[in-house]
């Protein structure tokens, strides 16, 4: 798979394809995919997906983002090299934590009782901090981190 990001044009890509192998999925998020669905999914999910990422966030199909969440803790987690935690804020640490839980903006507003321009906020210190370009590498980066375990969806449900 080729470079697919060009951070000087600010392109954000969504890829879509009829495969779900796991190195097809890991190779595009590394390359900077902002989001990943099946050509089975239907048109409104495809023009969903498209405006999703034109406004600068990311999705996945439920069923990648079951697959990554299931393979991450098999995973071994990088040792001995700096992984950023130590620049978050107990807050920011927080809303990474329940940013890989697939939590909204709104829902996190509402769980701090803050508006969602601070949790904007927040979310852009997290990405800025570790160097990530959105929320999908969040998640990835969380798990693959240990900072967060599979555990129960906390409301997303299973496919």
């Amino acid at each position: 798979m080729c470079a697919i990001w060009d951070p000087a044009l600010r392109s954000r890509v969504v890829i879509l394809t009829t495969f779900e192998r796991d190195d097809y999925i890991f190779e595009a998020l590394q390359a900077g995919a902002s989001g990943f669905l099946l050509k089975n999914a239907p048109p409104e999910e495809l023009v969903h997906a498209v405006r999703v990422v034109a406004a600068g966030d990311a999705l996945l199909a439920p069923s990648v983002t079951r697959r990554i969440l299931e393979d991450y803790p098999r995973r071994p987690a990088p040792r001995g090299t700096d992984t950023g935690i130590e620049r978050l804020t107990e807050r920011e640490l927080e809303v990474l934590r329940l940013l890989a839980t697939g939590k909204s903006n709104m829902e996190l507003a509402a769980g701090f009782y803050v508006g969602e321009g601070r949790v904007k906020t927040h979310v852009s210190n997290v990405l800025t901090k570790l160097g990530l370009r959105d929320r999908v590498q969040a998640v990835v980066y969380a798990y693959e981190t240990g900072l967060v375990r599979p555990g129960p969806l906390n409301g997303l449900h299973r496919m």
